[in-house]
Order: structure tokens, then sequence, then C-alpha cells
């Protein structure tokens, strides 16, 4: 059965596409949460106009994405925390930390669910840390921490 596709569905397709489905996984969940309609032949134009506004969106939200990579990659942030006389933190940076640091000396938002930190940082120095933006960029953010004046 062909359906077209109103919102985007996990391993099937994005809004705007026209697939191939059972009749009965489109009776029993597509239709019913509404993320289906029945590809009537009428509706290759609506299909058609979904897509185009889904590449728009998305063609926006790439350029986006490029614009805070070519941001962060160019600056080094700059971050206190309390350290021992090893250059050992007392506490850790996180990631909530580098998402506050990158809003307020590069202004740019980021979401902290966004920064790919395998562990806490832990120690003074130069860390680079890989930011995942979304639409298939990613950047590096350079992140120095030094330890605070008491």
């Amino acid at each position: 059965m062909r359906v077209l596709l109103r919102s985007n569905v996990d391993r099937l397709g994005k809004r705007g596409d026209i697939v191939e489905v059972s009749k009965g996984f489109a009776r029993n969940f597509l239709f019913p949460e509404r993320r289906a309609v029945d590809a009537s032949p009428g509706i290759e134009a609506q299909a058609a106009a979904m897509r185009r506004s889904r590449d728009l969106r998305e063609a926006a939200d790439h350029q986006a994405a490029e614009t805070v990579a070519r941001t962060l990659t160019g600056a080094t942030l700059r971050i206190e925390a309390r350290a021992g006389s090893g250059g050992r933190l007392f506490g850790s940076v996180t990631t909530a930390d580098l998402a506050a640091a990158a809003e307020a000396q590069a202004g740019v938002v980021l979401d902290r669910r966004r920064i790919q930190l395998e562990e806490p940082i832990k120690t003074v120095g130069v860390h680079s840390v890989p930011v995942h933006l979304g639409s298939g960029v990613a950047a590096h953010m350079t992140i120095e921490v030094v330890a605070a004046e008491d």
C-alpha cells in the first residue's frame, strides 16, 4: 500500500515521502497516529510541496549549524575552576559549564547534549571537545581550563 507520510517516521521516511508499507502497518499505526494518508493520485502535488518545505528548512538549519561551527572553531573558551597544586581540579568541567561558556564568551547558544564530552574535564590545560551541531555538521571547541585565583 502506498502512503504519504505527514511526519517523520523512524526507519521508514521523512515528511512528504511516498512509501510502500503493508496494509496492517498503515491501518493499525500510521493512520490512527495521523502520521500518513493514503497516497491517491491527486496527493502528488501535496507531497511535492511538503518535500520542498522540508528541503528549505533543512538547508536553513544546515547553514545555521555551519555558522555556529565557524564561530566555535575560531574561538578559545576560557574557564576558571578551583584546582589543587598538581593541576587537578577540585570538581570538574561538565557539558553544562561548556555550554554556558560558549554563550558568554562566543555568543553561541548550545544545547549541552550536543557537546560530546566522553568524561568531565578534571585537569587544568587546553582541551579539544567535539560538538555535533546537527544537519551533519560537527566542530571542535578549544577549551582552556585555568586555575581560579582565590
